[in-house]
């Protein structure tokens, strides 16, 4: 059974004119648009399966030895201009 409820809501006009605007563009009525609109913002959050709580640990990787002091800003346009 499909019941339906009417029911007065207080929209922003700005909101209001761009429902409008929306449901014209997709060829529906606004209720239909704001029905689809709860439905979504009520729906349950839906979490992948492969997610958990902790995230898998970044990757890690040895460099060697620092080429160059980045803080030092003329030894490092330097070592890029060599690298070019």
């Amino acid at each position: 059974m499909n019941l339906r409820m009417k029911t007065t809501l207080n929209i922003d006009d700005s909101v209001m004119q761009r429902l409008r605007e929306e449901a014209a563009r997709r060829g529906t009525s606004m209720s239909a648009l704001v029905e689809a609109g709860l439905r979504h913002v009520l729906a349950p959050e839906v979490v992948p399966a492969n997610m958990t709580d902790d995230p898998p640990p970044l990757p890690s990787w040895r460099g060697g030895p620092e080429l160059v002091d980045i803080s030092d800003r003329d030894a490092l346009y330097r070592a890029m201009e060599e690298e070019g």
